[in-house]
């Protein structure tokens, strides 16, 4: 669900905490092909609390990016945009039948009720999730401050760019797991960032319940590196070599970001409990689905699967993509690009006019 969208093509456009990642998927002959992709770099000081705050650095990042070191190539100027989960808000409301002006309505009141910040200071959407039997609706709402979205305004006009969309992270992401995965079962997608994870439950029809859990990679690998004594570059080969599994020191690992991992875990049984009490309809958490630039750590799924006796894997977003003639990314960058491409995917059908 948009904050904002225009039909016709589009790639995707992922800004993270220091990097950007860019894709674009075509639907061809009904099949979804990649015609281009990169990712890159810059400086985390020109992002605060959610404003880009220097958009000079992502503009000069982003222009090099696109002009010398794409994989393929994109071929249209219209960009979909995902806002970063911690700082938009997410929730589902039942409301009784009504018709598109007095629906309206009741979201803005929801909005302006639930929302801890004045509504005037925020950008919000909303779409019909489904209709229950009994006639009643449930509302998918979604809100970010007019600042953050201002200022990703301000990046993509000076690229020269058409904002086509602008969306929730988790919203893209949850799209690339239903077009990859089976979710005919209630799923957690948990997306490992950089600098947090981010946590969601999609039952089939909308996403049900979020979280944000301040467990980040980047201290994943300082905990490697503080407790192997090796330099950071040295524990992110490790990290990503050995990770949880069996290695002469996987003791000494596993102890390292038990710390970080602890936190993931508990807001995964907060998330999981929530829903249970709250939203499930009886219906249990049948699967977990990690992803994000930070998912790439050997045997997390099995800690989480040991943690929470729930089955745990890797999103395997290329299930139902093809690369063509394209070089795809390498298997540690497979989640990298999981925001990016499920942004390109959205498509005219999935948002009401």
């Amino acid at each position: 669900m948009g904050l904002f969208y225009k039909d016709k093509v589009m790639f995707g456009f992922d800004i993270g905490r220091n990097s950007i990642k860019i894709m674009q998927v075509d639907m061809i002959n009904k099949q979804s092909i990649v015609s281009g992709y990169g990712s890159a770099v810059f400086d985390n000081s020109a992002i605060k609390d959610g404003v880009i705050v220097n958009p000079e650095e992502i503009i000069k990042v982003a222009h090099d990016l696109i002009d010398k070191h794409m994989v393929g190539k994109i071929t249209t100027n219209r960009v979909a945009v995902a806002l970063p989960n911690a700082h938009s808000f997410s929730r589902v409301i039942t409301l009784p039948k009504m018709n598109q002006k007095d629906l309206a309505g009741a979201v803005q009141l929801e909005v302006d009720q639930s929302i801890p910040m004045p509504i005037d200071e925020l950008y919000y959407d909303f779409s019909i999730a489904q209709t229950l039997e009994d006639g009643s609706l449930e509302v998918q709402i979604v809100a970010c401050p007019r600042e953050i979205v201002d200022s990703y305004l301000v990046v993509f006009e000076a690229l020269g760019l058409e904002v086509a969309l602008i969306e929730s992270n988790i919203s893209a992401v949850t799209r690339i797991v239903v077009h990859s995965e089976a979710h005919d079962v209630s799923t957690l997608i948990i997306d490992v960032g950089s600098s947090a994870c981010d946590l969601s439950i999609y039952d089939g029809s909308a996403i049900r319940a979020t979280g944000t859990v301040d467990c980040s990679s980047e201290r994943i690998t300082q905990n490697i590196a503080d407790a192997l004594g090796v330099s950071l570059q040295q524990a992110h080969s490790i990290k990503t070599r050995y990770g949880l599994e069996l290695s002469k020191k996987q003791d000494n690992i596993i102890k390292a970001v038990a710390p970080e991992l602890n936190k993931l875990i508990s807001e995964i049984r907060k998330v999981m409990r929530y829903f249970a009490d709250r939203e499930s309809s009886g219906r249990p958490i049948g699967q977990i689905i990690i992803l994000g630039g930070g998912a790439n750590l050997p045997g997390l799924s099995t800690y989480i699967t040991d943690h929470t006796r729930v089955p745990t894997r890797l999103c395997a977003p290329w299930n139902n993509i093809s690369f063509g003639k394209l070089q795809p990314p390498h298997e540690l960058e497979t989640t990298l690009y999981t925001t990016a491409s499920g942004l390109s995917m959205i498509r005219p059908e999935e948002l009401v006019r």
